[in-house]
């Protein structure tokens, strides 16, 4: 990644036009929804609590991440209370680190907040990011959300 900045912001008037560009290849769409259709997806969805913010790589938006923020769990449709919704990181940006560097911030801001573990989901396919979660250190927590997403941990106590 070498010397850019990775830095988490809060979507705002100001930037937003900036981060609803920021695209998936059309491959990965099967995986992940756009940055606007996740946007939505809040605000359609208050109970999960939802937390978003722009990914930059210095001054340019790279990427988008959005979890459930130390929700109170109401499975199978609201997983947590801390659940990763939605990672993406823009085509042109992909495989330079920024995700796992993502990650890495996600997860000390939500041990900050006391969690001891983080939850995710993947729709299992070709080309999706199981491998991508495997090598952070989830695993597979052993069952499926409605829609057929496979529910990953990611242990935190330690």
């Amino acid at each position: 990644m070498g010397a850019v900045t990775v830095t988490l912001r809060e979507v705002t008037e100001a930037n937003v036009d900036s981060v609803l560009e920021v695209r998936t290849t059309p491959a990965q769409e099967q995986f992940v929804s756009t940055v606007a259709d996740s946007i939505a997806e809040a605000a359609a969805n208050p109970q999960a609590n939802p937390w978003y913010r722009a990914v930059y790589a210095d001054d340019q938006p790279v990427g988008f991440v959005m979890l459930s923020w130390n929700v109170e769990p109401q499975p199978p449709h609201i997983n947590g209370p801390w659940f990763l919704w939605k990672l993406l990181i823009d085509s042109h940006h992909q495989r330079l680190g920024y995700g796992q560097e993502v990650m890495r911030q996600v997860v000390q801001l939500v041990r900050e907040q006391g969690a001891t573990e983080l939850l995710t989901s993947y729709v299992p396919g070709e080309g999706g990011p199981a491998g991508f979660y495997a090598q952070l250190g989830f695993v597979v927590r052993g069952d499926v959300d409605p829609d057929g997403e496979i529910i990953l941990r990611l242990d935190l106590s330690n």
